[in-house]
């Protein structure tokens, strides 16, 4: 067990007027006295606890009753453990043994007493695909120990196929959990979405592709789907009414740039894959339109023609 949760069970019986020794920490944590020793020196010296010795208790309490650690009862430590907690739901994992023994002991050094957190914070996603446990043990694994992967996966026609993968990063975008990896088949980077995954399994060869530090490849782009260096490029879509009020206060991609025109607002971004930017245009409907360039102008315009085809005859 970590020092910290050593720490904030000591803390924790000291609130609660357990009044504990040593002795606590010896048979709670089964370490050395002497360990126990230093926990408690370092509870009194190091994050400055008013502690004192009770003779007649034969334990220690505290002298301020208001004393915190660090950290203690903080709101945005309880959010982010909220955050994390839904997350984990959403792909699938908060069943897992682990999950439970996670939540519970970091409720307890957080919010002690309180609620719980899922009583406080309400986090939903749309359109999520639930990521098989198995899977992502299997890829956080292949990342904590820099080793290649082989998975099924399954693409969003349903065409099937086998996989080599070095996993590079793992990404939580929308929602949605996927793996930057080094795809062998396509001798290129991909992102898989673990919740097309069907199969994998861990290998003994260690990855010959990483990502380094600085890499921005993951910022390169609008959207989940990257793309090389020169299938990129610039597109500017003009924002009118409502629509320019709720985009001039969001922010869609590092790269992006906005500027005030007499008709709206134009938004500039770099662009790989334009299916996500279309889907985000034609949300807007009348108040967004595509600018530049004239191709992707062309796809938005034959796909709302299409769509207005589906209208033209009365509904049986």
């Amino acid at each position: 067990m970590s020092l910290l949760e050593r720490i904030y069970y000591f803390h924790s019986r000291i609130r609660d007027n357990r009044y504990p020794n040593s002795g606590d920490l010896i048979r709670e944590f089964e370490v050395s006295a002497a360990t126990a020793h230093r926990d408690i020196s370092y509870l009194r010296d190091r994050l400055l606890a008013p502690l004192t010795f009770s003779q007649r208790k034969n334990g220690y309490y505290y002298t301020d009753g208001d004393f915190r650690l660090p950290f203690e009862d903080t709101p945005g430590l309880i959010l982010l453990l909220g955050l994390l907690e839904k997350m984990a739901g959403e792909a699938g994992l908060d069943g897992l043994p682990e999950m439970r023994r996670l939540r519970k002991k970091l409720s307890s050094i957080v919010s002690p007493g309180r609620q719980a957190l899922d009583d406080l914070i309400h986090c939903e996603w749309i359109e999520t695909e639930t990521v098989s446990p198995v899977v992502f043990g299997d890829v956080l694994n292949g990342l904590l120990s820099r080793t290649a992967l082989r998975i099924t996966y399954r693409s969003p026609a349903g065409d099937m196929s086998e996989r080599d993968i070095d996993p590079l990063k793992l990404v939580h975008y929308q929602g949605r959990w996927y793996i930057l990896s080094w795809c062998f088949l396509r001798g290129s980077r991909r992102m898989f979405h673990l919740g097309r995954i069907t199969r994998s399994r861990r290998t003994d060869r260690p990855v010959s592709h990483i990502l380094s530090p600085d890499d921005d490849w993951l910022e390169g782009a609008f959207g989940i789907f990257k793309g090389d260096t020169e299938s990129r490029f610039p597109a500017r879509i003009l924002l009118t009414g409502t629509a320019a009020e709720i985009v001039r206060r969001q922010h869609w991609h590092p790269g992006q740039t906005a500027e005030e025109s007499p008709d709206g607002l134009v938004l500039s971004l770099p662009v790989a894959d334009d299916r996500e930017l279309i889907m985000k245009v034609l949300q807007f409907g009348s108040q967004a339109r595509i600018l530049e360039p004239d191709f992707l102008r062309e796809k938005v315009r034959d796909e709302i023609a299409k769509m207005a085809a589906l209208y033209e005859d009365s509904l049986p």
